[in-house]
């Protein structure tokens, strides 16, 4: 069985365009799993982990209103088939398993990736915090990992979001490219400590200013294409 994000009542998976990487503005499914096991102050997507007795800060937590979310009502249990049946709804064989971090799961989920790709030719992208190394099971049914590490600006403990054997696995694969949440100008001085310490590709490097808003995003926009 497989967690599946909530949104609506439904399972979050989806027909939209890719928004970042190197694919951005491809047409793509999407499939949200949900839990993950990072906690970053920003994240959009705090509805896969933030739950109601977690100790975890957010930065919405000093908007009126916002209360952390009841785990039974933000995760759909799924088979792989159900999963499964709900992709093939879209005329659409660029596939994006995102979360959340569906590397928690990938043992469930190489069973829909097996499956899809029997079907039709598929293309896999996966996006994950690089925490967690993918199974040789699971590694070759990918085509592409869309791996975003954390910064100190996610307020997580190095311990947790700096894996040297993940980082290791990810920069000798060729499926693999790296984003970068920048939030301050500093951010790139650690980026680039990070690419001396493991030998990271420029190329194979995104770099994306951290906001919700055109308004943040413009503003940071502006100095970080320099």
């Amino acid at each position: 069985m497989i967690k599946i994000a909530k949104l609506n009542n439904g399972p979050e998976i989806f027909y939209s365009i890719q928004g970042e990487g190197k694919n951005i503005g491809r047409p793509s499914v999407f499939v949200r799993a949900s839990l993950c096991n990072l906690y970053c102050i920003w994240c959009d997507t705090d509805y896969t982990w933030n739950w109601e007795n977690t100790p975890y800060k957010h930065k919405d937590d000093a908007h009126s209103g916002y209360k952390k979310f009841k785990k039974d009502d933000a995760i759909i249990t799924m088979t792989p088939e159900a999963v499964i049946n709900e992709v093939v709804k879209y005329n659409c064989k660029n596939v994006v398993i995102t979360g959340g971090e569906p590397l928690l799961q990938q043992k469930e989920l190489q069973e829909v990736l097996e499956r899809l790709r029997e079907k039709d030719d598929y293309f896999f992208e996966v996006e994950t915090n690089g925490t967690i190394e993918p199974l040789a099971d699971f590694d070759i049914w990918i085509d592409q990992y869309n791996v975003s590490p954390k910064l100190t600006n996610s307020k997580i403990n190095v311990e947790m979001r700096e894996k040297s054997r993940v980082y290791a696995f990810f920069c000798k694969s060729p499926k693999a490219f790296f984003k970068f949440i920048i939030e301050e100008e500093p951010d790139i001085q650690e980026v680039l400590s990070l690419v001396e310490r493991y030998a990271l590709k420029p190329e194979r490097i995104f770099l994306m200013p951290e906001g919700r808003t055109n308004n943040e995003l413009e503003k940071k926009r502006l100095w970080l294409i320099d």
